[in-house]
């Protein structure tokens, strides 16, 4: 048993998240993973001891899974998902792409074939366009259902 089960505590998992804007689009990944309908997730993921910062963490992140750079970032949504064992915190960066080369593409989720496919997808960013796709977590979702139009006015 793990000390989190053995204690009640769930574990904490702190991520950063880009709503990577190119153009009018949102650059997302679609997941396609064995046994699951396919979803669609913003780039990021889990802080790492060794990132100095929040935002080190995300352009760590995006260079990890696009191969991209990013320009200034903003805080914009911040949201908690909690499943038994783990609680998520999820932090969202608004920026825009500066450059992306999905050939340098490397990191832990891309050398185990069982993880699944992180296609990239650029999706408009419109109530309209993000309806068409199953956007996780779905506060997000629901976050960028009332805030899409805004997001280009909140790049920094």
């Amino acid at each position: 048993m793990t000390p989190e089960l053995a204690s009640g505590a769930p574990r904490v998992r702190r991520a950063v998240r880009a709503l990577l804007l190119d153009g009018d689009a949102l650059v997302l990944l679609r997941r396609t993973r064995p046994g699951r309908p396919v979803y669609w997730t913003t780039p990021g993921g889990k802080i790492e001891p060794t990132d100095a910062t929040p935002e080190a963490a995300l352009r760590r992140e995006l260079d990890e899974e696009l191969g991209a750079t990013a320009g200034p970032v903003r805080q914009v949504f911040a949201c908690g998902e909690q499943s038994p064992g783990l609680h998520r915190l999820n932090t969202f960066y608004v920026c825009r792409l500066a450059t992306m080369d999905l050939s340098r593409r490397h990191g832990p989720e891309f050398d185990d074939p069982a993880n699944g496919r992180y296609d990239v997808d650029l999706v408009p960013c419109t109530p309209g366009g993000l309806a068409s796709i199953t956007l996780i977590p779905e506060m997000l979702a629901a976050y960028l259902h009332d805030h899409a139009a805004d997001l280009s006015g909140l790049v920094p």
